[in-house]
């Protein structure tokens, strides 16, 4: 059975495609009006989306951004497998059926003020997320750190807003984050213009270990991506002595708890323990997953 305060807060809507943008590297923003899901979604959470009548499994994708008062969730997307496939021909005006906002998101910690936030791939969307909600939150100052070995879907641009202990070769960041304020920059190893070249956990390594002792107490890490970067991250926070969430994502099939296919094996203080990454999660505590 899921958890009742979880599953209270998913809605079951018509969700109207305001755009379908298209991007280089086979990536799509998708935007919906689903008014329900919009009031209630949080850095972190996802929705279950029905990318057309002939697919007939759902496809959960992460929240990069939601807007309470106009309505609309927005998705950054792959089209991996038919379903997504699918899901990237549709257009303007058509609905999809979706299931959302669904799971418990990012929780950080007003006595670690320095949130740095590491996306990657498909993993950046919730950064994004994260990163608008706080931006007139006085209690934190974000840094997000963006990695991605296909072209970033989004204006990219000098920034504007300096980030001290970062490499020179750094020195694009995202301009819509620079627009709220936010401050970011970007890693690939594929040798685009403006961003470090490596893995973005090896530049979030050359920024921390630059800092004192004194500043590290300040910091928490969250993050999102593929396997290899979470558990790159979850190493940064053992090394370094910081808290970590990571959101998780998944392979599921019902996405309300009930069919425990997207369960997770955690380390807890009572022991090991499996949970459900839809209604458990997908945000976990690092040092119970890795």
């Amino acid at each position: 059975m899921s958890d009742p305060t979880t599953q209270n807060t998913i809605c079951l809507e018509e969700a109207t495609i305001i755009s379908q943008q298209s991007f280089p590297g086979d990536q799509y923003i998708l935007r919906v009006h689903a008014p329900r899901s919009a009031a209630r979604a949080i850095p972190g959470s996802f929705a279950h989306l029905a990318c057309g009548p002939a697919i007939p499994m759902r496809r959960p994708l992460s929240i990069m951004r939601a807007h309470q008062r106009k309505g609309w969730l927005e998705f950054l997307y792959k089209p991996v497998g038919a379903g997504l496939e699918h899901l990237k021909k549709q257009t303007t005006g058509e609905t999809l059926s979706l299931l959302g906002p669904i799971g418990n998101g990012f929780t950080p910690d007003p006595r670690r003020p320095n949130i740095l936030a590491i996306g990657g791939g498909v993993g950046i969307p919730p950064m994004i997320f994260l990163a608008e909600s706080l931006q007139n939150d006085n209690r934190f100052e974000v840094l997000v750190m963006m990695g991605s070995e296909v072209p970033f879907p989004f204006e990219l641009s000098k920034a504007g807003i300096s980030v001290s202990r970062v490499p020179p070769t750094a020195s694009y960041g995202v301009t819509l984050l620079e627009e709220w304020g936010t401050p970011s920059r970007v890693a690939s190893k594929a040798g685009y213009e403006g961003c470090f070249q490596g893995f973005v956990t090896e530049l979030a390594r050359i920024w921390l270990s630059k800092l004192s002792a004194q500043e590290l107490q300040k910091v928490q890490l969250l993050g999102c991506g593929p396997t290899d970067m979470l558990k790159a991250t979850t190493v940064l926070a053992k090394n370094f002595d910081l808290p970590c969430q990571l959101a998780l994502e998944e392979y599921m099939a019902c996405g309300v708890g009930g069919c425990a296919g997207c369960t997770v094996l955690l380390h807890t203080p009572q022991g090991p323990t499996m949970k459900r990454v839809c209604v458990d999660g997908p945000v976990f505590d690092a040092y119970q997953i890795y």
